[in-house]
């Protein structure tokens, strides 16, 4: 995998988890997910 190909999977990344920060606890919670878990599931960990 190349630098170029890292760099927009990171940006991806910090998109996705900026948009699940915004949400409110009762939509996260419709998702399965708490508002520490956004990190590990956007990262699939």
């Amino acid at each position: 995998m190349n630098i170029r190909q890292k760099i927009k999977e990171y940006a991806a990344a910090r998109k996705a988890m900026r948009e699940l920060q915004a949400l409110d606890d009762h939509t996260l919670a419709d998702l399965g997910i708490s508002r520490s878990q956004i990190r590990a599931a956007v990262l699939g960990q």
